[in-house]
């Protein structure tokens, strides 16, 4: 009987959350079918584990998502063509596609761990503290990783100047 209450949970949890990892997979990967390949690994990871997981377990699926982001960035050993695909906005936003169009380019052109760290920053709204717990670096790397992906972008994408902060990190 535990045994489905689980499943049921586990199966619940991806429902619910599976759009929000695929968004997050979508701005680490940069490619709709990688995006998609992530959230089912870090998914079957979490089911692994289920059990096992106290509390909520969206940090968690989350963690293996940019782990594994950086991880599977190791592992090649050349860059994957860019996509056209592109994830579907938040009903009700309205989107700048020129200004989408430019933070996609921009964050090409970082590290796969600055674009995680920045993804932590901005896109999730976390700590350098938490950022650090997630990728399980220390804060010191987080805070340096951060500086160097906004500078890199001040350098290579003065168009948005106004997104990251022309005078300040």
């Amino acid at each position: 009987m535990e045994r489905m209450a689980e499943e049921a949970a586990f199966n619940e949890f991806v429902v619910a959350r599976s759009p929000a990892l695929m968004r997050v997979a979508y701005v680490l990967t940069r490619d709709q079918q990688l995006a998609e390949d992530l959230v089912q690994t870090a998914l079957f990871k979490a089911a692994l584990r289920w059990r096992h997981i106290e509390g909520d377990p969206e940090p968690y699926v989350r963690r293996i998502l940019y782990t594994e982001s950086v991880s599977w960035w190791r592992r090649r050993t050349r860059r994957v063509a860019e996509s056209a695909a592109r994830y579907d906005a938040p009903s009700g936003a309205e989107v700048d596609l020129d200004m989408q169009l430019s933070v996609e380019r921009a964050l090409h052109r970082l590290t796969v761990r600055q674009r995680a760290v920045l993804v932590l920053r901005y896109y999730e709204d976390l700590t350098e503290v938490e950022a650090a717990q997630v990728l399980g670096v220390g804060v010191g790397t987080v805070k340096s990783m951060h500086r160097q992906a906004l500078a890199r972008l001040r350098a290579e994408a003065p168009d948005l100047g106004e997104l990251i902060g022309v005078d300040h990190d």
